[in-house]
């Protein structure tokens, strides 16, 4: 039998922390659902289809252990629906923890068939966020190496901004 996660999120942009978090998880099962969650509270940056895009080029490496996919509901509902054991969720700090331990209490007391493991986020991605990133790409801060390469082109893209040698943003699109 094949352990199966869901990995939740809404990877708005998908970045290096999450693809550490996703290497390591995928040391504890053997496959892992990159689920994007579709929240109508919230507006992303990126379209479904712009997320869904970046994480098919950035997740290429995994080969056949990773499968991409979007969800709105419960989570547990949909975990179970696709025959998942586990919720994988990364911790960067106690904010994190308070948070996500109360929506493991629900998650166990909604379906007790699905357990949720949480890694510890890689001392490097202790501070990265996708907010935090959106907002250092906006006014042109250099993220090259807290996005994979295709997402900080897609920012660039985005917000109309290109990076220099000097880390100063400068107006224009990215080629």
């Amino acid at each position: 039998m094949k352990r199966v996660a869901i990995y939740p999120g809404s990877f708005d942009p998908v970045t290096n922390g999450h693809m550490d978090l996703l290497e390591r998880g995928l040391k504890l099962f053997d496959k892992i659902i990159v689920a994007i969650l579709l929240n109508p509270g919230k507006t992303p940056l990126f379209t479904l289809e712009e997320r869904i895009e970046m994480l098919t080029v950035s997740l290429e490496k995994f080969n056949n252990g990773v499968e991409i996919d979007s969800f709105n509901g419960l989570l547990v509902d949909y975990a179970m629906s696709r025959g998942a054991q586990g919720i994988l969720r990364g911790l960067r700090a106690t904010s994190d923890f308070e948070y996500e331990f109360q929506m493991a209490l629900m998650n166990r007391k909604l379906s007790r068939q699905v357990e949720t493991v949480f890694l510890m986020t890689g001392f490097r991605w202790i501070f990265t966020s996708s907010s935090i990133i959106k907002q250092a790409a906006q006014f042109g801060g250099d993220i090259s190496d807290m996005v994979p390469a295709p997402v900080q082109k897609k920012l660039q893209e985005k917000f109309g901004t290109q990076i220099s040698n000097s880390g100063h943003a400068h107006p224009g699109s990215a080629d």
